[in-house]
């Protein structure tokens, strides 16, 4: 133990409803032990929230826990079994290589939560793979976690992140670290390819039965349970992926594996927010079609769906072709759900509260005029609410030849006009949708270099700060909210660390 004292393993209140119902599903297994654990950062907030005693996890103890040294003592470690597309191409078996859910808690507001650790060596999934993970990934996922909570989109989140004294070979050595990650459930996509691939109608019905109860309870019940399910994931899921459009968000990697059935984004490998909008943007280095580019994100949700929908037709209808003609009249809902999800977003950031049939060509204009001058996604639609207050002039100088969008200035300002009511209210509105500061690529690249080459964490504490109040106006921002040097931008690539 780091601090010379033995440990005696934590109670968290574990009830392990995964390890319970479904058998079959997971392999049990136990974390890699590793040789100098230290913990890095406890989300604090998030420990309370889930009912544990942060105050005795911040320390030597935490360390052993969250690298996997110490389980809890009621926890159940196991690697789940799942499937999935990954680029478009099908992997009948994939699972949890290098990560192991401990167990399920009942936070304080009586939601159950997954709290599993991710580089926390082989598992029988790993695929010869060392089932390890660096600090610079562990803490990307751990920044964007925190920021796409701040910006209330549903998230997983890391409850801590924990060196471990290893070094692990990728290209280069380097630095070894776990993540410990919350999820309303770690259910994915994948995780019903797995079984239909297997034709295990069997346990395919018991994921259904128990994913619909653990997210979905007021669907239980429904005449056609794996119908109902698949009606509720695409909604959810609509929603969500609006949700990464509205703030310039990339997920890099929505491979089906990395879709959650709970409608959180989950799996933070290759991300990155977007400065200047382009909708072919892609940052992942190993994305070279363009796959997973931004503008491609709402398709691909509807072409994941339609994944789910072939895992779930031997429980749909008995006869294929009813099965599959009951399941598309459901996946034709998306198209509809994504298109009112993502108006409704952009009328919120247009400072809209009423709606009118223009509303979206509005929008689409403005996109047209953002992505030929090169301005900045979320600078230009958070200083669009000066234009109400009086002054345009912060908002026009986003774009390489401000005139360009006056034009367009001219007709939002007549739509503003058409709904009345006060502008000061409207514009606070706008600036509560429109965040000023995102995780910009150069400050979370920054904070790693500086946490995994000098082993200093005050970037990364301080770009944390500032993200946890994303829509906050106060002194000494600046350097959170301008954006990167286009050079910077053309040449960024991130990759799966995790």
């Amino acid at each position: 133990m780091p601090d010379g004292a033995p440990h005696t393993a934590p109670v968290f209140g574990f009830d392990n409803s995964y390890a319970r119902d479904l058998p079959g599903t997971f392999v049990a297994w136990r974390a890699a032990r590793v040789v100098a654990p230290r913990l890095l950062k406890l989300n604090r907030a998030l420990a309370e929230e889930l009912g544990l005693d942060a105050g005795a996890l911040d320390g030597p103890l935490g360390a052993e826990v969250f690298s996997g040294n110490l389980a809890p003592a009621d926890a159940e470690p196991l690697a789940q079994a799942y499937a999935g597309h990954q680029f478009g191409g099908f992997s009948p078996q994939l699972g949890d290589g290098r990560a192991l859910l401990l167990g399920e808690v009942i936070d304080l507001q009586g939601r159950r939560r997954d709290i599993a650790l991710k580089g926390s060596g082989q598992t029988p999934f790993s695929r010869r793979g060392d089932g390890k993970a660096a600090i610079g990934p562990v803490l990307r996922e751990y920044l964007i976690g925190e920021a796409m909570h701040a910006l209330g989109i549903p998230t997983t989140r890391a409850l801590a992140a924990v060196a471990t004294g290893e070094q692990i070979l990728r290209d280069t050595g380097l630095p070894g670290a776990v993540l410990t990650r919350v999820a309303a459930s770690h259910i994915r996509v994948g995780t019903f390819q797995f079984f239909a691939a297997r034709g295990d109608t069997d346990n395919l019905r018991k994921l259904t039965d128990y994913t619909l109860a653990r997210h979905y309870p007021g669907l239980v019940g429904a005449e056609t349970p794996a119908l109902a399910l698949l009606a509720a994931v695409t909604e959810a899921q609509a929603r969500l992926i609006a949700d990464w459009m509205a703030v310039g968000f990339i997920h890099g990697v929505m491979n089906t594996d990395n879709m959650t059935l709970s409608g959180e984004t989950i799996d933070y490998g290759p991300c990155a927010f977007m400065d200047a909008y382009a909708p072919g943007t892609v940052f992942s280095s190993i994305d070279h079609q363009g796959r997973y580019a931004y503008g491609n994100q709402p398709g691909i949700g509807q072409w994941n769906l339609a994944r789910l929908a072939e895992a779930l037709l031997p429980l749909v209808d008995a006869q294929e072709d009813r099965a599959v003609e009951r399941a598309t009249e459901v996946l034709t809902t998306y198209a509809a759900s994504y298109e009112a999800a993502w108006l409704e977003r952009m009328r919120a950031k247009l400072g809209l509260s009423g709606a009118e049939d223009g509303d979206r060509d509005l929008a689409l204009g403005l996109l047209s005029v953002m992505e030929a001058q090169k301005a900045d996604w979320t600078l230009t639609f958070r200083l669009l609410s000066q234009g109400l207050r009086g002054d345009a002039s912060a908002f026009r100088l986003q774009f390489a030849e401000p005139a360009a969008v006056d034009g367009w200035l001219d007709l939002w300002r007549a739509r503003v006009a058409r709904e009345g009511g006060a502008v000061g209210a409207r514009a606070a509105a706008m600036d509560g949708v429109s965040p000023l500061v995102i995780p910009r690529n150069h400050m979370v690249e920054d904070a790693i270099r500086s946490a995994v080459w000098e082993g200093d964490l005050a970037p990364f504490e301080a770009l944390l700060d500032q993200i946890a109040r994303p829509f906050d106006e106060a002194p000494g921002r600046d350097a959170f909210i301008l954006p990167p040097p286009q050079s910077f931008t053309d040449s960024f690539r991130t990759f799966c660390g995790t």
